[in-house]
């Protein structure tokens, strides 16, 4: 794979704020041999305007624009007008940095068998970037294990190969909406070699407006059901519809079914040997602190305390999330002074953990 044609496919939704950056990102990478395939899904804001501007500059830039369809529709849409061997994702909001497709085609290069590969990310808030550090998580590299459990990588620093991903598994599934991403990933890593570049290499954009804080709910109730399809398909959960009953309504009754299944996950994953099992008791934790936000979400401090008593794991979450938690069921009317002070505290260390945007960031469109 000397230098295949990368195609970035770039969709495009009332991105005015921040598809300047988006775009600049991709026309300044080290790597040249690129298209962006941006599909503009029925913006109503000035987002055509700036596609438009960018594709006088550089004729890399392709653009098709029509009514307003849905992200999977559009996705489709873009990776059937890709012409590239690897299809690049990217968001309009996100930032790549600009070693991010040289680095990635070389290890397609090197690994020529792969069929996907992603990268670490630094998140982006406001005109800071707080910068990652390594996940062990992902050092053991049993990706068709680990995407059992969570979405294994961030949409938008995904490349496929498309001489190895079959045709029609290279579609996003429209019964899975707003976690589409993770329905793919798990099919092909089921099948095929994936890979993780343990670098930052994409800067992921955090602000109110995103589709994942919009439609963080619905994310969620989606990604319940996928993991009970994979845990029944995998024999590692006998009451799947404990994770469908809790995605809908957040009960006693299914907080306490939610705890049973996962201590019956623990015990089966308890029970694998061998070099995979490591990744089988990393995804199970994963799946607990998932289930565990997913309730703590409802600020109904009783519950969370409910799911943390049964399931016994009050020793895995933070220790001021633990004190404030308690302090909440003994006495209600201190949940929301609880949650403030976490909220600040988590704020003040964000802080002291980031840089300014600029000095990694040198593009216009940052705030």
């Amino acid at each position: 794979m000397s230098s295949p044609l990368i195609s970035v496919v770039l969709p495009v939704y009332n991105g005015e704020p921040y598809l300047a950056a988006a775009v600049e990102s991709i026309l300044r990478q080290d790597y040249r041999r690129l298209e962006i395939v941006a599909v503009d899904d029925g913006s109503n804001d000035l987002s055509l305007d700036i596609l438009r501007r960018y594709q006088k500059l550089d004729d890399r830039l392709r653009i098709v624009s029509r009514e307003n369809r849905g992200l999977i529709a559009t996705l489709n849409e873009g990776i059937a007008l890709a012409r590239g061997d690897l299809i690049a994702r990217m968001d309009a909001d996100d930032i790549s940095y600009p070693t991010r497709f040289s680095r990635q085609v070389a290890l397609f290069g090197q690994q020529p068998q792969l069929a996907i590969c992603g990268t670490e990310v630094d998140r982006l808030l406001g005109s800071r970037v707080v910068r990652s550090t390594p996940n062990p998580i992902y050092q053991s590299g049993d990706w068709h294990i680990l995407s059992l459990f969570f979405t294994i990588f961030l949409h938008s620093t995904v490349m496929y190969n498309r001489k190895i991903i079959p045709e029609d598994m290279l579609v996003y599934d429209a019964s899975y909406v707003h976690a589409e991403d993770f329905d793919l990933f798990r099919r092909i890593t089921r099948a095929f070699p994936a890979a993780m570049i343990d670098e930052s290499l994409i800067a992921y954009r955090i602000h109110s407006d995103s589709v994942t804080n919009k439609h963080r709910r619905q994310m969620r109730r989606t990604h319940l059901k996928i993991v009970a399809e994979n845990l029944e398909w995998q024999a590692l959960n006998d009451d799947p519809g404990a994770l469908l009953d809790i995605a809908a309504a957040v009960t006693p009754e299914t907080v306490r079914r939610a705890a049973d299944c996962v201590l019956a996950i623990e015990g089966k994953v308890a029970e694998q040997v061998g070099a995979s099992a490591r990744s089988y008791a990393e995804g199970a934790l994963c799946f607990f602190y998932f289930l565990y936000q997913f309730i703590a979400d409802e600020q109904r401090p009783e519950l969370t305390h409910a799911f943390l008593m049964r399931t016994g794991k009050w020793d895995v979450i933070r220790r001021r999330e633990r004190y404030g938690l308690r302090a909440a069921v003994a006495a209600p009317w201190l949940s929301r002074m609880s949650e403030e002070a976490i909220r600040r505290l988590d704020g003040v260390a964000r802080y002291y953990q980031s840089v300014p945007a600029k000095t990694v960031l040198p593009l216009r469109g940052l705030a």
